[in-house]
């Protein structure tokens, strides 16, 4: 298909969207200007793209794509916020990264968004509004799944065939349906650590708060300035209940080079929740980073992993490539405010293992690792390993080992990543 007729497809419909593409391509561009926010999404493209390089400056989208792989993804709508008080420029250092200044403790405004760390109401109008603007046709009709006791009900579903792509019920990473994009789980390039961490930024808590002692000299910036010390950068998955109540922190992270994504306003397991629900946990966590740091982030993370089909659709729609991970420390469950009773000597394990496989040649792809800025223990484990990594990988940002070099849907200039 020539580019003419994609972006005449694009100014046929109203409404603002982007088309969304695979990764690698030689650009050209096509600029499509487009009105009506609340207008129905455009039909699914079918052409051939191997490219988008999507940004969105005072309403405008702009789509680059060089048709060279036949594809046929589904359409994204570039996010507009209301009520939304003037996010500021992004800021990207490029010089030395001053790891001695403390962060202000300033919070968004609290009456601009959900309680922190609740489920949204889906009823209210913004979320609403970005409802109206998503294609439902394009969200297969699956049931929200079950939970007992915090954990998932897979009863009655047929984990062989899988029809929904359950992640959480069989590691599934490839899209039944052909018009969303696989999930990125891994490094392509052996030799690769993809860097990742949930759950951020790490707040500081209340002085009388009885783990105060113990946890604020971990919150941010620690991990932060030992990851500039290190000349590191990783993909940080941020929940929108955190940024809300510390943006400096996440306007640091911006700063230093490292990649934003998102990870749910309040942290449900997202397969249990309805389509509207999905919506509203996505929309405040989008807003508050935008609102924090003046990004619109491309990327998400399922809590826990769990993501079908449907919850897929919808965050394609919004924006948003799933990333998921193909190691996982479980650093989240040693003992620690809000972890478990994992021993640490365990996770050390995992650690040493993933480098004896790598040292002995095992590997046949790059390593994307979950890690969680979460507690003491948690800091305390990358800051004990990242210095050996480094010695065996080439430890990088996740999206950066995926070749996603422009992570936000504004106009920004990154600065060098590696």
């Amino acid at each position: 298909m020539q580019l003419a007729l994609i972006a005449a497809a694009l100014l046929a419909t109203t409404g603002h969207y982007v088309l969304a593409a695979p990764a690698n391509a030689t650009l050209t561009s096509v600029n499509a200007t487009m009105t009506t926010p609340d207008a129905p999404m455009a039909t699914i493209m079918n052409a051939t793209m191997t490219t988008t390089n999507a940004t969105m400056t005072a309403g405008i989208a702009t789509v680059t794509t060089t048709p060279t792989v036949t594809d046929s993804w589904a359409a994204q709508i570039s996010p507009v916020f209301s009520n939304m008080a003037i996010s500021p420029e992004p800021h990207f250092n490029n010089g030395t990264i001053d790891t001695n200044s403390t962060l202000s403790r300033e919070t968004l405004n609290l009456t601009n968004y959900p309680e922190v760390w609740k489920s949204p109401d889906p009823k209210h109008p913004e979320v609403q509004a970005m409802i109206a603007r998503l294609d439902w046709d394009l969200v297969p009709n699956i049931k929200k799944r079950k939970s007992k006791k915090g954990d998932l009900v897979f009863k009655k579903y047929d984990e062989d065939a899988d029809p929904d792509c359950w992640w959480s019920a069989s590691g599934c990473t490839e899209p039944k349906l052909s018009y969303l994009p696989p999930d990125l789980y891994n490094c392509p390039t052996k030799g690769d650590w993809g860097l990742t961490y949930d759950d951020g930024p790490f707040n500081l808590l209340d002085e009388d708060d009885d783990d105060a002692k113990t946890e604020n000299p971990y919150a941010e910036p620690r991990l932060y300035n030992f990851l500039a010390k290190e000349d590191l950068k990783a993909t940080l998955f941020y929940i929108g209940s955190n940024v809300m109540t510390y943006p400096a922190a996440a306007r640091r992270a911006l700063s230093d080079g490292h990649t934003l994504c998102s990870h749910t306003w309040s942290h449900p397991p997202m397969t249990t929740q309805t389509n509207e629900q999905v919506v509203a946990e996505l929309y405040w966590t989008l807003k508050a980073i935008k609102e924090a740091t003046g990004v619109t982030v491309k990327c998400w993370r399922p809590p826990q992993g769990d993501v079908d089909d449907r919850v897929r659709a919808i965050a394609h729609q919004m924006g948003m490539r799933t990333v998921l991970w193909n190691r996982d420390t479980n650093d989240w469950d040693m003992p620690a405010p809000g972890g478990g009773k994992l021993p640490p000597a365990k996770v050390d394990g995992y650690f040493r293992s993933w480098l004896e496989q790598e040292k002995a040649g095992k590997n046949k792809e790059g390593v994307l690792v979950l890690e969680h800025e979460l507690n003491h223990a948690t800091v305390n484990m990358t800051e004990a390993w990242l210095p050996t990594v480094k010695k065996t990988f080439n430890v990088v940002s996740a999206m950066t080992c995926n070749n996603v070099l422009q992570p936000y849907w504004e106009n920004v200039t990154y600065q060098a990543i590696h």
